[in-house]
């Protein structure tokens, strides 16, 4: 799985032009899943976004997670993560898992994250064409890959 993290003030996912979720102060990610991706996956993943201090704390230091702050989340899933740019102009996203094994893990995933939040996450939808607005806050942007744990 491949997520990009991003610390914002506010965001939103719209389809066909009508706001579906909205965020104030939290994490807006961006969750791509891989063929290979599994339970372990989304375990590791969930848990590391949620105690990951990117927050600022009263000293202005990065040390308070999400969970901290008791912010929101606003999850969208996006296949172009797997992007593959190596041969010729048009992206290959081969290593993008398909629907019927995505869906799941993306719905495992969702349950894993709002658990160890202790709190519902807000999602766009699975498949859709979305428009997703944010202010990200700092900035502050972040990937994690759980095959490359750095």
């Amino acid at each position: 799985m491949r997520a990009v993290i991003q610390r914002v003030k506010k965001a939103s996912v719209s389809i066909n032009s009508n706001i579906f979720s909205k965020i104030d102060n939290g994490l807006l990610i961006f969750l791509g899943i891989e063929n290979t991706d599994n339970e372990k996956d989304v375990k590791w993943l969930s848990e590391k976004i949620s105690k990951m201090r990117i927050f600022s704390d009263e000293k202005n230091v990065m040390n308070l997670s999400v969970k901290d702050i008791k912010g929101e989340v606003l999850l969208i899933s996006q296949f172009t993560l797997y992007a593959s740019t190596k041969k010729g102009n048009r992206p290959s996203y081969i290593r993008s898992a398909n629907v019927k094994i995505a869906f799941p893990i993306y719905e495992k995933f969702i349950k894993k994250l709002s658990f160890c939040l202790g709190k519902e996450i807000k999602t766009g939808i699975f498949g859709e064409n979305m428009q997703v607005n944010l202010i990200n806050d700092g900035p502050v942007t972040i990937l994690i890959d759980t095959k490359n744990k750095e």
